[in-house]
């Protein structure tokens, strides 16, 4: 639970409740001052927009909103860290990813909470959720799946983005890999490690932690360097527990000596987090508060990395974390050092999409994206964006981390949230390669204007 003691916890109430509930609202894009205005926003005029897109379909990307509208969309299952609460309490989640898709990225998002608590039988879930997210195609150019429970989000996830002609991209799974490897390549140029080197505990075995590994073996780390804990210990063959994600990244164990593929020594029939984690250089938390203690950290390689994103409350804290041993720490949290937060990600992601109208979000994009936000920590601020990120995070700015101390360092291996080049520059190169791998509709001509365009739009919403 949060720590009553935090402001931010206590003042999020009233800032929710104050009117208008709620953080989102839908406002008009065209003139409505007279009669004229309304009849051209409604009848009789629109009919004619009406018959337009009758006789051209693909007119509704001329005519409408759908080419600039995502959903975001959840059942409630597994939102934040604060699990199976259902629709109605997933709404201000989804309602906040509405309010940074259109502040970061000038996207205009839907929350959309669903339920099938009717349905009993997971088969039958399953298939009324993929239709009733089917059916919204012809509003959308694109799908943000979120906070839903594994591992039905992998099968849901899937298979939607085979069977619709849009976009679907599941932030819990991608967004999360993406910002993590773009932090963990940083991290390990601090530190002087490689992927294909270093020893890799991930805690929490749900989309985040399936999708990280996943991700991670594409930027050179070792399966069998990768071990992956779920809330019974290490996932290893012979657990008859596991789902199909899961076994792709068993450890395989000796069965009597408890030794692993790379030489290790496990005792109990489970090896525990405590035990996995002697000798390890990665730690990537995506589990629950407090599981990381400050024993295990002091068990670590020297120069350990520490990834705990579990929200709101870490697996641990960075103080302890750093009095323990560790080098570098990274928490889902805006008030300390090296956030890991997917808002780095997804709108920059999505207004690539949007603007080529990609059908997917393949494996190229994914990597564009992480590259890119990894390189923009090394390129120096200026102007508006540095007056905006200096007022946005007065303690680092009060020790030149924007001015004389600015680049990759233990407290700063990602771009800042209030960083406005990342959603342009993620957009070109998303945009970039989704172009290269034939799955983008619309070409982009020149995409250094098109960065300078998204950029100048982007500002648009922060200079108001």
């Amino acid at each position: 639970m949060p720590d009553p003691k935090d402001d931010f916890f206590t003042a999020t109430l009233p800032y929710h409740s104050q009117s208008p509930a709620g953080k989102i609202q839908i406002t008009p894009s065209k003139p409505l001052a007279n009669k004229r205005d309304l009849s051209l926003a409604y009848t009789p005029g629109v009919g004619a927009v009406c018959k337009e897109i009758a006789a051209h379909p693909e007119d509704v990307w001329k005519y409408t909103n759908r080419g600039n509208t995502v959903a975001v969309i959840s059942d409630g299952t597994a939102i934040l860290g604060l699990g199976n609460i259902g629709p109605e309490a997933g709404i201000p989640v989804m309602e906040g990813k509405a309010v940074l898709f259109k502040k970061f990225a000038d996207i205009d998002a839907y929350p959309i909470c669903m339920t099938f608590k009717h349905l009993t039988d997971p088969r039958e879930r399953m298939e009324a959720f993929i239709t009733a997210v089917r059916v919204l195609e012809p509003n959308l150019c694109g799908i943000n799946l979120e906070d839903i429970k594994a591992p039905e989000c992998f099968e849901l996830s899937a298979r939607l983005d085979e069977m619709m002609d849009i976009a679907v991209f599941h932030d819990d799974q991608y967004g999360t890999a993406i910002v993590m490897c773009a932090g963990l390549i940083n991290s390990l140029k601090v530190v002087g490690k490689k992927f294909a080197e270093v020893k890799i505990v991930m805690n929490g075995a749900g989309a985040a932690g399936i999708a990280c590994a996943k991700l991670l073996l594409t930027f050179g780390a070792r399966k069998e360097n990768i071990f992956v804990c779920d809330t019974k210990g290490l996932i290893v063959d012979g657990r008859t527990d596991l789902n199909e994600q899961k076994k792709e990244f068993a450890q395989k164990l000796d069965a009597t000596s408890g030794k692993s593929i790379t030489g290790e020594i496990f005792s109990g029939a489970i090896p525990q987090l405590s035990d996995v984690i002697a000798g390890a250089d990665v730690f990537i938390g995506v589990s629950a508060a407090g599981t990381l203690k400050s024993e295990m950290v002091q068990k670590m390689n020297k120069d350990a990395i520490i990834f705990a994103m579990a929200n709101p409350i870490p697996e641990i804290m960075p103080d302890e974390a750093l009095k323990a041993g560790a080098r570098i720490v990274a928490t889902g949290r805006s008030d300390f050092a090296n956030q890991v937060n997917n808002v780095l990600g997804y709108p920059g992601i999505f207004r690539g999409v949007l603007d080529t109208r990609a059908s997917t979000v393949n494996l190229e994009m994914k990597i564009a994206a992480v590259e890119t936000i990894a390189s923009l920590v090394n390129e120096p601020v200026s102007g508006f964006v540095k007056e905006l990120m200096e007022g946005a995070y007065p303690e680092e700015a009060a020790v030149g981390l924007f001015g004389e101390k600015y680049g990759l360092s233990d407290v700063y291996v990602l771009p800042k949230i209030f960083d406005l080049r990342v959603v342009p520059r993620v957009a070109r190169m998303v945009a970039e390669a989704a172009m290269k791998t034939g799955v983008a509709r619309v070409k982009i001509e020149d995409l250094e204007a098109y960065e300078k365009r998204v950029m100048e739009r982007v500002m648009g919403n922060w200079k108001e």
